[in-house]
């Protein structure tokens, strides 16, 4: 049966596809998109104006593309106006960053936690004081925030946390706890959560100029993996997929938290590392709100950069910045034996883990993140090594293994980023982000 389209039905998807080609092949011209998208030069006309009247999309320039008739004016994404919200619970630290429709990053704050120490409740009620100084922040650069997703260091289905265990959570609603955020308008917009893993994993696809075909390793306290195939996250049946820090390396091994034993976590997780190092200190205090805080100007990037670049991490540095690592990082330098044992044994483990997924998924390339992107020079040898030895028998060469240029940031980028993906795809759902409003209390 031919059913009619709604003439709103189809202006919002016209203004997503006028949209999304600005940003795939901008700068560029009213006339070029209309024989790029197939609709009319006054329909493009008409849309293009809507967007520039949101804030979504500004004029740059002229563009004359023969000898003959009027330049055309160019057409570009602008990040003057919409922006997203990416937030990140981990276990020793919180983060917040807001990133504008061109993804560049505009503010980012951190702080550093032990949330194991606190309830769910304790925890959100830290991340929504960071929340609402990143609002308030934003709102005073003109910025107005369209939607907001949060990563948590577990599988996530449906919105429930299923279980964090390296946090002590178990079947937890965060979004629900969150109970949404204040917005410009008064009103509150829903919090998308999803596991961290995942979400680094298309922070390095977005932000890191990562590959379309890539295994994206999140090393933290607990280990998580995001697949990426053909430029989209493979999240499993139920969005469970790529918890490979309890891939068991050793059957009967230390006991994890998970309830198993022998799990990756036990041996190349950020405490086993520094317990092996020598360097167990004692988890950050839960008290206070000890921001560090950047804004655009505070990134220190590059001219060159591509939007939402970030220059590599600092040694040891991160959302959470834990000097424990620094001083891991600083005895690495200096040839410490200790330090260089506990890469070598982490880098074996995580070499041992990956051989599984790399049978099973064939993924081109394995990318690093988290506190394994500051450990790379000394932890992807050995991990090589054992790829090689595993793997040299059914393949002519192992996967490449990437360092990722986001470390720690990754997570909060990705969950801006994923909002700002669905403001690309269906802008007129947030056409009424252009005015403004009274802002949180």
């Amino acid at each position: 049966m031919t059913q009619a389209v709604r003439h709103d039905s189809m202006r919002a998807r016209n203004l997503g596809v006028v949209l999304s080609e600005v940003r795939r092949s901008g700068p560029v011209t009213r006339a070029a998109l209309a024989e790029i998208t197939g609709l009319t030069k006054t329909t493009v006309s008409k849309m293009v104006g809507d967007l520039i009247a949101a804030g979504m999309v500004t004029e740059t320039g002229t563009l004359r593309d023969g000898e003959r008739g009027r330049p055309g004016t160019t057409l570009a994404l602008s990040g003057e106006r919409v922006a997203a919200l990416g937030l990140e619970i981990n276990v020793d630290y919180l983060s917040v960053c807001v990133v504008d429709l061109t993804l560049t990053v505009r503010l980012r704050y951190a702080q550093a936690v032990d949330n194991r120490a606190c309830t769910p409740l304790e925890t959100l009620t830290h991340l929504r004081k960071l929340i609402h100084r990143a609002v308030d922040e934003a709102r005073t650069a003109g910025l107005v925030i369209a939607g907001s997703a949060l990563a948590v260091p577990g599988p996530v289905d449906g919105g429930l946390l299923h279980s964090a265990p390296n946090l002590g959570w178990r079947d937890v609603r965060v979004g629900d706890l969150l109970d949404g955020l204040p917005v410009e308008a008064g009103g509150k917009f829903p919090v998308e959560v999803e596991n961290e893993a995942n979400l680094a994993a298309l922070g390095e696809l977005w932000f890191g100029s990562g590959p379309d075909d890539f295994l994206h390793v999140s090393g933290e306290i607990g280990i998580g993996a995001g697949l990426v195939v053909g430029g989209t996250l493979f999240r499993g049946a139920r969005g469970l997929a790529g918890e490979l820090g309890h891939v068991i390396v050793t059957p009967d091994g230390p006991a994890c938290r998970c309830g198993g034993r022998g799990c990756l976590e036990q041996y190349a997780g950020q405490e086993a590392l520094l317990r092996t190092a020598g360097l167990d200190l004692p988890p950050s205090p839960a008290t206070g709100l000890d921001l560090s805080a950047s804004s655009t100007a505070g990134l220190d990037l590059p001219p060159s950069s591509a939007p939402g670049a970030l220059p590599p991490a600092a040694p040891g540095a991160g959302p959470g910045g834990s000097p424990a690592l620094a001083e891991l990082v600083r005895r690495l330098q200096e040839g410490d034996a200790a330090a260089l044992l506990a890469c070598e044994r982490a880098g074996d483990a995580l070499g041992i883990a990956l051989t599984s997924a790399i049978n099973l998924l064939d993924p081109g390339t394995i990318v690093l993140g988290g506190v394994f992107a500051p450990l790379f020079p000394w932890i992807s040898s050995p991990a090589r090594a054992a790829l090689a030895d595993r793997l040299g028998a059914m393949r002519r060469a192992v996967p490449e293994l990437a360092v990722s240029r986001l470390g720690a940031d990754a997570a909060a980028l990705g969950a801006a980023g994923s909002v700002l993906q669905r403001v690309i795809a269906d802008p007129g759902g947030h056409m009424t982000t252009g005015r403004r409003g009274p802002g949180p209390r």
